[in-house]
């Protein structure tokens, strides 16, 4: 700084010397100026340079102190920096603690989450069930709240609390309780017109329900949709409803229970009767049915007409020897003649025409007598046999054109759904049970007729022989 002091006090000097004009004329003048201003130049750079000594002291004195306090801030800065770096040593050892600490809260948090999220899943798991259980029992339809109180449970973004846990158990031990209650309750209900109509319900755990409401009792149904009890569609039958009655009213210590729960009173609804399966035959079961109905009007008349004209031979006869062991063969003659119904009395009476012929000639005219009555007799009885043949053979055209029809549809529409094919299958095995309903009861009676038949027919020859005998021995004694 004071070099450059001096530099610039020189280059003044010499500014203001070439500045000074040389004239001869004034060259003392000049001089004397000169000399003024060399000696006021000079003074200033003495003072400039006093100035500069000055203040090149103050600077050195002001390094110096400078100097000093920066020494004795180095210092500071020194032993700070050895506070810090053990300050540091002690925070990264602090922090390494810290980090093993943070991998063992980790490896906690990570099994309490686990052990959390098991026990999330159990809880909802349980939940779940419970709800399945709930929607699948018809006792939910007296508490339909119940359900309502688990909905919070299924939400995955809910966290189940010691209440919601405390819940489910006692709605698991409220549904064991009611699974083993007999109990009656008035409830609403749908009935099978559907309207919903109030009465009383029998609870037999959970697996029957079954109503009475006005003198009429059946069993209810389960509809998980909209959580109601529903009237099956077809009641029960008479002795089953009687049961339901008796007992809700203490009358009875049993009643029917479907243990299935509403398994097997769900067929009733699908269960068709006996008229309702025939026009499931096709056309073939009118037929059928036709020869059932002719065939039962002809047993019954064959029934009819046996019955009025059977021949009571054991009786008859007794009386005919009452009669010819006293020679009254006239009388014999008019109870013959009273016996109009009587096959046995006419070949009787054939015979006392003959009464005085050879024996031949009286068994000729007997048994011209028993061949006139065998056709009254036998009236029908072929017609029945063949009906009896021709109701199974019509069965068994309609299983054919039922097979056909479902190879039909088979072609058509492939085996992927059967109930495609079940129109036709059932077409087949209804006409064939017809057919074989209508052929065994006609058979088995044509088999009787017969065989009443058989047995009048043989009785009459019986008793025709013995009738013959009977005058011969007459004959003999007189």
């Amino acid at each position: 700084m004071k070099r450059n002091l001096i530099t610039g006090l020189m280059a003044a000097l010499l500014w203001v010397l070439a500045g000074i004009p040389v004239q001869g004329a004034d060259m003392r003048e000049a001089q004397e100026a000169f000399a003024e201003k060399k000696a006021t130049v000079l003074k200033e750079i003495e003072a400039g340079k006093n100035k500069a000594r000055v203040e090149a002291q103050t600077a050195r004195q002001q390094i110096l102190s400078d100097r000093t306090t920066l020494l004795n801030a180095v210092r500071d800065m020194e032993s700070k920096t050895l506070v810090l770096e053990d300050e540091n040593r002690r925070m990264e050892k602090k922090l390494a603690d810290l980090g093993e600490r943070e991998n063992e809260l980790k490896d906690k948090l990570s099994v309490a989450d686990q052990v959390l999220g098991e026990l999330m899943g159990v809880v909802r798991a349980g939940a779940r069930d419970l709800k399945a259980l709930m929607d699948q029992n018809f006792q939910t339809a007296f508490r339909p709240d119940d359900a309502k109180r688990l909905e919070a449970l299924l939400d995955a973004t809910v966290f189940p609390n010691m209440a919601d846990i405390q819940n489910i158990v006692s709605l698991y031990f409220g549904e064991i309780q009611r699974s083993s209650e007999v109990r009656m309750e008035k409830a609403p209900f749908i009935s099978p017109s559907g309207e919903q109509v109030f009465g009383d319900i029998l609870v037999l755990g959970n697996f029957t329900a079954a109503y009475r409401v006005k003198g009429e009792a059946g069993f209810l149904d389960y509809s998980t949709l909209d959580q109601k009890l529903v009237a099956l569609t077809r009641s029960p039958g008479r002795t089953v409803k009687n049961k339901i009655l008796a007992y809700m009213d203490g009358k009875s210590p049993e009643v029917p229970m479907d243990i299935s729960r509403g398994g097997a009173l769900k067929q009733l609804a699908y269960e068709s009767s006996f008229l309702e399966k025939i026009p499931e035959g096709g056309p073939i079961v009118w037929p059928i049915i036709a020869i059932f109905f002719f065939a039962g009007a002809i047993i019954l008349q064959r029934i009819f007409f046996l019955g009025k004209h059977k021949i009571h031979g054991e009786w008859f006869m007794h009386q005919i020897q009452v009669l010819a062991d006293s020679g009254q063969w006239e009388e014999c003659r008019k109870f013959c003649e009273s016996q109009t119904r009587n096959p046995l009395a006419r070949i009787i009476l054939s015979g006392i025409a003959f009464l005085h012929m050879k024996r031949e000639d009286m068994e000729n005219a007997m048994q011209e007598t028993i061949l006139r009555e065998i056709p009254p007799l036998e009236k029908y009885l072929s017609t029945l046999g063949m009906l009896a043949a021709i109701a199974p053979l019509l069965g068994l055209l309609g299983t054919v054109t039922g097979m056909i029809n479902t190879f039909h549809v088979i072609t058509f529409y492939g085996t992927g759904d059967p109930r495609m094919m079940s129109s036709g299958i059932s077409e087949a095995l209804i006409t064939t049970m017809l057919g074989l309903m209508a052929a065994i009861p006609i058979l088995f009676a044509h088999s009787l007729l017969s065989g009443r038949v058989e047995n009048t027919i043989g009785e009459m020859e019986e008793k025709a022989i013995s009738f013959i005998n009977l005058v011969f021995k007459a004959r003999s004694r007189s």
